[in-house]
This record gives C-alpha cells, sequence and structure tokens, in this order.
C-alpha cells in the first residue's frame, strides 16, 4: 500500500502549484524543507454552490465518481479534496424535543444551504506560519472591547494551551507529605 505523499510548501496555492518536494512522513518532509514542518489543511479557491461544478473545476485533482467521467487519482496523490461547508458559517441549532400530538421531535427545518470548497492538506515550515499576538484569547477578546471578526478568533482558539503564569514546581511528590509539626520536614506517606 502506497502513502500520500503530501507537498512542502509555504501555503495551500503553493502546495498545488509548485510544491519544493514531496514527503509522506515528517522527517522526510522537515529533509525537504530544511527545517522543522508542521502539518496543516487549509481550504483554497472560490466555494462552489454545486458539486458537479467543484469537479468541473478541478478536474484532475480529485476523484470524480459521476457515471460517464469517472476518474480514480492515484493514492500518491490524495492530498486534494472536495468537502462540504454550510454556506452561512454556522450549522443550524439542535433541536428541541416537543413532546406534545404524540411526537417527540418537531419538523425538521430545511437543510441550511451548502457549498463545496477545494481541501489542501500539505507540510508548511514553522517558520511559515502566520504571526499570532501572545496574547490568550480571553485576555484578546477583553481588549478589543469588541467581538473580533471570526478568523482572528478561530485563530487564537486554536493556538496551544498557554498558562496564565508560570507553574511553580512542587515542594513535595505525590506520596509525600509535610510534619505537622515540623513543616520543614517532608516525610513519606504510605
Amino acid at each position: 500500500m502506497s502513502s500520500i505523499l503530501y507537498p512542502v510548501a509555504l501555503d495551500a496555492a503553493s502546495a498545488l502549484a509548485a510544491p519544493w518536494g514531496r514527503a509522506a512522513r515528517l522527517r522526510e518532509a522537515e529533509r525537504v524543507a530544511g527545517e522543522a514542518v508542521s502539518f496543516v489543511t487549509h481550504t483554497l479557491g472560490p466555494p462552489y454552490a454545486a458539486r458537479a461544478a467543484a469537479l468541473d473545476a478541478f478536474r484532475g485533482r480529485v476523484e470524480d465518481d459521476r457515471p460517464g467521467q469517472a476518474l480514480q487519482i492515484p493514492p500518491e496523490d490524495r492530498y486534494v479534496r472536495l468537502v462540504e461547508k454550510v454556506a452561512t458559517g454556522h450549522p443550524p441549532p439542535p433541536a428541541i424535543p416537543v413532546l406534545k400530538d404524540g411526537r417527540r421531535w418537531p419538523t425538521p427545518p430545511p437543510p441550511p444551504k451548502t457549498v463545496w470548497c477545494l481541501q489542501v492538506t500539505y507540510w508548511r515550515p514553522v517558520s511559515a506560519a502566520p504571526p499570532l499576538d501572545d496574547m490568550q484569547a480571553r485576555k484578546a477578546r477583553i481588549a478589543a472591547r469588541e467581538a473580533l471578526d471570526p478568523q482572528t478568533l478561530r485563530a487564537l482558539t486554536r493556538q496551544p494551551l498557554r498558562a496564565v503564569r508560570p507553574q511553580q514546581p512542587l515542594d513535595i511528590g505525590l506520596f509525600e507529605r509535610r510534619l505537622p509539626e515540623s513543616p520543614h520536614i517532608i516525610v513519606p506517606d504510605e
């Protein structure tokens, strides 16, 4: 079984057009990039209202299962795929049980309008990552005094969690305790 060879590039557009190379594993990607890399997935290009239109636009890049136009992509080139997203950006809220007239659930609302987008997965050098402030999302929202745009807030929430202040080293171990009569002495606890 062959692995997917993901491109090594600065962004999704260059991953499709002219990557530096392709790699299946982290070490190979780091060798191609010459530095540490991260595995990222980004949406690229305009959204398409119909799946058929998206398949026609990206012919040869994604698998096509339509009758008469079937196209199968080699396994090593499957780093690109079409995804369906809600056009408004927010999925509908969950249904609340009604429990009346012998029915538990209400009649479902019409499905939300969706669009089809191209999604590219690739290796990106860590140095090429977009710079983010060192501020936590909670503090950024308070400092802004207004609603942040969704992209900025999403980027802040995807950052690694950081402590408000550095954690102090533990004075004692898990199975140790201080003597009540001499708090400066630590003894093992059973």
